[in-house]
């Protein structure tokens, strides 16, 4: 997703973590998390999109705009689209306007991968899973807070309530990839762009994703509709289709904070 004009912030981020690194119980048997994401979000400046799932649509679409954007390698892939979806937190390269610059979040909801910060699952190139830490994160300390791992080096219930959220993060992102690549077979996504008019007169716009066609969407057969409604794809369409209203208050954000286009 661009903006134009498509001029970059000061320190443009392009993903949440900054050096990733396997949680291990002998090198990190002394490691506590001193600080939680939730009273600290500023790993996410600069951040102007993050991934969505899908079963966060409804919760996100009444505070940041969902839209698609193209992902992964279409070499890769025999030249298929692939497709991911983006709560949107800015209007431009490295603008996050939930962030405030105390480190709180300015929404009620906060997208859930955010929410698993600083911690992330990996897989490997045998296609199993290993939980990860973000070693930048200023929120580890050997000092004080959660204990990781205990003295024997097992893990906490702490750690071990960390890998359950994870395990359901990914299955959630699994179920997201599907739906994605439903939407793609149906030929159901188009190229947008949004357009805004600052009080200053500026205009500004934004493009580079993807939204549901509505014209696509209503030639469906009643059959095909009845199946989207009973497998609950029809219900996150219409979420994510009501969620571009919220692209007018990201402008308004931007109004408010004085921010030039």
């Amino acid at each position: 997703m661009s903006t134009t004009p498509n001029t970059a912030a000061a320190s443009p981020k392009e993903n949440l973590y900054t050096e990733l690194q396997a949680l291990d119980r002998e090198a990190h048997r002394a490691l506590r998390l001193s600080k939680l994401i939730h009273s600290d979000h500023s790993p996410a400046r600069g951040l102007n999109a993050m991934y969505a799932n899908a079963v966060e649509f409804i919760d996100l679409s009444r505070e940041y705009p969902v839209v698609f954007v193209r992902a992964g390698d279409p070499q890769a892939n025999n030249g298929a689209l692939e497709v991911a979806p983006m709560a949107v937190l800015g209007l431009k390269r490295g603008e996050n306007l939930y962030l405030k610059d105390d480190g709180g979040w300015t929404a009620s909801y906060v997208p859930a991968t955010l929410r698993g910060y600083p911690f992330a699952m990996v897989r490997t190139d045998d296609n199993n899973y290993i939980v990860c830490f973000d070693k930048a994160w200023s929120g580890f300390s050997e000092q004080e807070g959660e204990r990781l791992f205990d003295d024997k080096g097992e893990a906490t219930e702490f750690t071990k309530g960390v890998q359950t959220y994870l395990e359901q993060l990914d299955g959630e992102m699994q179920r997201t990839r599907s739906f994605c690549e439903q939407l793609v077979e149906l030929n159901l996504l188009q190229d947008m762009r949004f357009d805004a008019q600052m009080e200053n007169g500026q205009s500004m716009v934004v493009d580079g994703f993807l939204a549901i066609d509505e014209k696509k969407l209503a030639e469906l057969s009643d059959a095909k509709l009845g199946e989207l409604h009973r497998n609950g794809m029809l219900g996150l369409i219409h979420a994510h289709m009501a969620s571009l209203g919220m692209m007018r208050r990201l402008v308004e954000r931007r109004v408010a904070l004085q921010l030039p286009a």
